[in-house]
């Protein structure tokens, strides 16, 4: 297998800054900080990797949660991250991603948010869901992508959701 992506954590700094505008409150964001996981691969066979739940929540039926991960990824140009959430999540629960499919571009890991990865979920079944801080919540897939022979597209990213979209 190709290695082509790394993940780390954003820095403490960010992670505060984001826990805050989230959660109304910066208590208790330095515990989450300190204990979230990086992504993981369950088995050495699955495309997929786990994140982990960086604080526990509950999602009842109808609600939706905004989650700031703590994490960034650095990926090689010419691959993307898709985030979808886990497979049980969806089944059991109808959980889904409120943008459907999380697209992680290459050049998001430079942004002045330091590439903060967050994910918004919706609970569209008829069952509460309860995750406990480290559980499994979403799993990031890399795909490796091409481009037209005459794109010369040249702008720099600098944001999040719906950046490169801004002129």
């Amino acid at each position: 297998m190709k290695r082509i992506a790394k993940f780390t954590k954003v820095s403490y700094e960010r992670y505060e800054s984001d826990y805050a505008d989230t959660y109304a409150t910066k208590e208790g964001a330095k515990e989450v900080y300190d204990a979230i996981k990086l992504p993981l691969r369950a088995t050495k066979g699955s495309a997929g990797y786990d994140f982990f739940a960086p604080r526990a929540f509950t999602l009842a039926p109808g609600e939706t949660i905004k989650i700031p991960t703590g994490i960034r990824v650095r990926i090689d140009e010419g691959w993307v991250l898709k985030i979808y959430p886990r497979s049980g999540l969806g089944f059991k629960y109808r959980v889904q991603l409120n943008n459907t499919v999380g697209i992680i571009d290459s050049d998001y890991y430079y942004s002045t948010n330091e590439g903060h990865i967050f994910v918004k979920l919706t609970n569209a079944g008829g069952k509460e869901l309860s995750l406990q801080a480290g559980d499994g919540f979403a799993q990031g897939i890399f795909i490796e992508y091409g481009i037209t022979e005459d794109d010369d597209v040249d702008a720099i990213r600098d944001g999040g959701f719906g950046s490169t979209s801004k002129k």
